[in-house]
């Protein structure tokens, strides 16, 4: 078995694919279902496969991310560069943080334009891309 993407429900999709796209994703396809039901597939151009679907119904009203999720969290080669690229883009990423010391990982958070938290990460060099077994040694 794997993870095949998250589904995260959007208040305004149009809104929501800015925020995406500007924060690097790229439309996969989309899907229109009855009701008026959109699905919006997205992927970072380096992706093989999709990682990120939207989806607005629209009679669910407004989102409420509520306590229960918690955040995304994204991998970037250069966290310097990509804080500089969002903020062009009219983002508003948050300080640089060192979550496990100054040789762990950098990190900065975010939010889209429902509440949806994320974490965007930075591994020290040598690291491999993503938490393994070896963190917890």
């Amino acid at each position: 078995m794997k993870t095949l993407f998250v589904s995260y429900r959007v208040t305004d999709l149009d809104r929501s694919l800015g925020f995406y796209t500007a924060l690097g994703y790229a439309e996969l396809g989309r899907v229109e279902g009855g009701d008026g039901a959109r699905l919006v597939i997205l992927k970072f151009p380096d992706e093989p496969v999709a990682s990120l679907e939207l989806v607005h119904r629209l009679g669910d009203g407004p989102v409420d991310v509520g306590s229960g999720f918690d955040h995304l969290a994204i991998q970037v080669e250069r966290l310097a560069t990509t804080l500089e690229t969002l903020t062009e883009a009219g983002l508003r990423p948050g300080p640089v943080q060192y979550p496990g010391g100054p040789h762990g990982p950098k990190t900065s958070w975010l939010t889209d334009p429902d509440g949806y938290r994320i974490e965007l990460v930075e591994w020290p060099s040598g690291h491999p891309g993503g938490i393994t077994a070896a963190d917890f040694a």
